[in-house]
C-alpha cells in the first residue's frame, strides 16, 4: 500500500504558474498510490485558485479515486460567494468513514487562519487503517503546541473507541466500524525534525494506545531528514533546504514500513510530495 503526501500550494509551482495537471503527474510519477494527500486546495479564493473549483478539477485528474476534500477556511466573499480552503484525500481503496477535525486556533496576536485535520477509514489488503492529514500553523509555535496536542488526543479518543466492545452491524448512523490496524498521520506540520514538538508528538500513551513514531527514522534509522521544502523557492524559504513535511505511523506499523521516500527534485510547488509504502 502506498500513500502520498503533499502540500501543493494551491498549484502553484516555483516558475509562477500554477498547474494541477503537473501537480497530479508528479505525484504520480513519484508512485502508484493508493491514497494521495493533499494539503493547500483552494476554491473560490481568486488570488489562489483564478476563480476554478480546484477540488473538482483534482477529482477529475484522478478517475478512479474517491475524492474528499474538507475546507479548514470557509468565508464569503463580499458577493456572497462562498470561498474554502483546506485539505483533499483521493482514495482508490474503499472508503468507509471520514471525518473532519477542526483544531485549536488559540486567540493569540498573530496572523493565523483555521486549521483541520481529515480523516478517512480505509479497507486495505491487512485491514483498516486510518489515514489523517493535516495542515499545522505556520506563523506561531503557540498554534502548533495546541495543534499538536489535538492530533494526539484525536489519536488517542480513536484507539479507546475502537477497543471498546459495543457493535452496530445496522445500516443506521450509529453503525459501528472495523477495529484499525493502525493509523498513519501526515501533511505539513510546520516544524523541523529537531524541535521539540516533533519529538512531543512521539511521547508515549498510557498503556494500550500505541504511540506515533516518525516513519522516516523508522525508515531510515539516524540518516538526516530530506529537505521537503525551500528546494527551488528561496524567496519564501531563505534558510534553504530543510524539513517540515512528514508521515508519522502508530508502532504496530513498524513493520510494515517498506520505504519513505521524497522527490527532493520536482519544483511544481515550494514542497516536496512524500511516499509511504506499507508492506
Amino acid at each position: 500500500m502506498k500513500i502520498v503526501t503533499w502540500n501543493i500550494q494551491w498549484g502553484l509551482g516555483c516558475d509562477g504558474r500554477i498547474d494541477l495537471a503537473r501537480i497530479v503527474r508528479t505525484a504520480k510519477e513519484l508512485g502508484d498510490a493508493d491514497v494521495f494527500c493533499f494539503q493547500e486546495i483552494s476554491s473560490g479564493f481568486a488570488a489562489h485558485d483564478g476563480g476554478e473549483d480546484q477540488p473538482a478539477i483534482i477529482a477529475s485528474l484522478l478517475p478512479g479515486y474517491r475524492p474528499i476534500f474538507r475546507p479548514a477556511v470557509e468565508k464569503l466573499d463580499e458577493n456572497g460567494r462562498l470561498q474554502v480552503f483546506g485539505n483533499m484525500i483521493l482514495s482508490r481503496l474503499p472508503v468507509l468513514q471520514i471525518i473532519s477535525h477542526m483544531l485549536p486556533w488559540p486567540a493569540t496576536p498573530c496572523k493565523s487562519m483555521q486549521r483541520q485535520a481529515l480523516e478517512i477509514l480505509v479497507e486495505s489488503s491487512f485491514g483498516a487503517l486510518r489515514v489523517i492529514t493535516t495542515h499545522l500553523e505556520y506563523h506561531s509555535e503557540i498554534h502548533r503546541e495546541a495543534q499538536i496536542g489535538y492530533l494526539r488526543t484525536i489519536h488517542e479518543e480513536g484507539e479507546k473507541r475502537s477497543q471498546i466492545g459495543f457493535e452496530d452491524r445496522s445500516e443506521g448512523s450509529y453503525r459501528t466500524m472495523p477495529r484499525p490496524v493502525g493509523t498513519v498521520i501526515c501533511g505539513d506540520f510546520n516544524l523541523g525534525p529537531d524541535e521539540k514538538l516533533h519529538r512531543d508528538i512521539q511521547e508515549p500513551y498510557a498503556r494500550g494506545v500505541p504511540r506515533l513514531l516518525d516513519a522516516w527514522t523508522v525508515a531510515h534509522g539516524r540518516t538526516p531528514h530530506a529537505p521537503t521544502t525551500g528546494v527551488a523557492d528561496f524567496k519564501q524559504w531563505p534558510q534553504g533546504p530543510h524539513c517540515r513535511d512528514y508521515f508519522f505511523v502508530t508502532e504496530n506499523l513498524t513493520e510494515r514500513v517498506a520505504q519513505v521516500q521524497v522527490d527532493v527534485e520536482t519544483t511544481a510547488s515550494d514542497h516536496q510530495p512524500l511516499m509511504l509504502e506499507l508492506k
